[in-house]
């Protein structure tokens, strides 16, 4: 697919014809800043630049606490300890770095959830959409692997249970997990490695950030009316979008400055308040916690892990079936990286024609108890693993893989969509009155203030 029709950089001095001639990097950042975007983006369009701040704030805070941080299983937790006291600003370095973890996943649900109801995930945007499933993956996988580095309690005993799920899979499991864990148990090798991947992931999660933004160059943003960009003459392109810069970097930088505000206040009155206490005992491998928890952002599939036990009925079945390679203990991982995996998928399991949610009336109903699903599941995640949070767990465990693999193909069939309009133009004006579709203060003003 071509990409949007609009003006293109075009160097004027000597300077910049010679620079672009050799490598055309003003060119692509010119294209880049001034992409035609949609003008009918709506305030859930600004966490891509939440993101983006949060995952270079991440980067350049980790490297200066890694300056102090020291990978022993004797020094780690007196290193931290180190940072916080005597490194000159070490307490905000990591208080901002651990809450940031925590703004990181907030940024992302809200992304996740935004383009599942605006289905942004459809055709043209199913590789851009599993670039993003693949980034949150290695998202998951590095905050995990940080969250071991203080060497606190939960530290430990979070990675004794979590790197014991890969001695689950049959026949490879224990060679497996014992080369991530560099040994028989957790110990220094574990935090080594650990250390290690945790420091070079966060850069491959912004070479793929960096391909997620120029795959837009050619597929465009999808918006809040799932109405695609009009291609066939620069005149109505631009009636249907408008530069990125400056409209839409004002009102994202507008929004990322509440949210800094907000998240500044954490960091300076409550920087505790989403960690666990336990963390703050150095680990000892001989007094195991009450309750092992995970950190929150990773609840919900935590509570998916521990749902499927050896007496639900489609674990006994598969257990059966498969001559006992599928154990209650593999068919919970299963499960757990499942309800990931399955969003993939989410491009051809949708079978409806309309994309946008919001002419969807059925749809409506099924998407908001999903999102009501996802905080009940958070909320068994830090429930002991009994009665009645476990039958529970079961319950919203299975609306979750219900959403995606029945209700989603079968709303295709039965759902009769409300109509839409024929252009992102026809919608932009039905919020905000007419306009002559090109530049001007009016339009800039309409853009600063998105519709629904």
């Amino acid at each position: 697919m071509s990409g949007i029709p609009h003006d293109h950089y075009e160097p004027g001095s000597k300077g910049e014809k010679w620079v672009e001639s050799r490598i055309p990097i003003i060119g692509l950042l010119y294209n880049t800043l001034m992409i035609p975007t949609p003008k009918n983006l709506n305030w859930m369009w600004i966490w891509g630049i939440v993101l983006t701040f949060t995952l270079v704030l991440q980067i350049v805070t980790g490297i200066v606490l890694v300056m102090h941080y020291t990978p022993h299983v004797d020094l780690a937790f007196g290193s931290v300890e180190h940072i916080m006291r005597n490194v000159n600003g070490g307490w905000a370095l990591r208080y901002i770095h651990a809450n940031g973890a925590s703004l990181f996943f907030i940024a992302v649900y809200a992304h996740i959830f935004r383009n599942l109801y605006y289905g942004s995930y459809k055709a043209p945007r199913e590789i851009t959409w599993i670039l993003g499933i693949i980034i949150y993956l290695l998202m998951m996988g590095t905050a995990f692997m940080g969250y071991v580095l203080p060497w606190g309690q939960m530290s430990f005993w979070g990675a004794t249970v979590i790197t014991g799920l890969f001695g689950a899979i049959p026949f490879v499991g224990e060679p497996l997990q014992a080369w991530l864990l560099g040994g028989p148990a957790v110990g220094n090798a574990t935090l080594n490695r650990f250390f290690s991947l945790h420091y070079l992931m966060p850069f491959l999660i912004l070479g793929l950030s960096i391909v997620k933004i120029w795959s837009f160059h050619s597929t465009g943003n999808n918006n809040p009316t799932g109405v695609e960009v009009r291609r066939t003459s620069k005149a109505e392109a631009k009636a249907d979008t408008l530069p990125f810069w400056p409209y839409f970097v004002i009102k994202d930088l507008y929004a990322l400055a509440v949210i800094m505000l907000v998240f500044f206040a954490i960091v300076g009155f409550m920087p505790n308040y989403l960690g666990h206490p336990d963390n703050y005992i150095e680990a000892n491998p001989l007094a195991t916690p009450a309750h092992i928890v995970p950190e929150w952002y990773f609840l919900p599939f935590y509570a998916i892990l521990r749902a499927f036990t050896a007496d639900v009925w489609v674990v006994i079945a598969a257990e059966f079936l498969t001559g006992g390679i599928i154990d209650a203990k593999f068919f919970g991982v299963l499960a757990m990286f499942g309800a990931i995996a399955i969003m993939a998928f989410a491009p051809w399991l949708d079978t409806s024609s309309v994309r946008s949610g919001k002419y969807r009336p059925m749809f409506k109903w099924w998407f908001w108890l999903l999102v009501v699903d996802f905080f009940v599941l958070m909320w068994l995640g830090s429930m002991p693993a009994e009665e009645p949070w476990a039958s529970l767990s079961l319950v919203a465990s299975a609306y979750w893989f219900a959403y995606f693999l029945v209700i989603l193909p079968l709303l295709g069939v039965f759902e009769k969509p409300l109509p839409r309009p024929a252009t992102i133009e026809e919608d932009f004006n039905s919020h905000y009155g007419g306009g002559d579709g090109g530049s001007g203060s009016a339009i800039g003003d309409r853009a600063a203030t998105p519709a629904e």
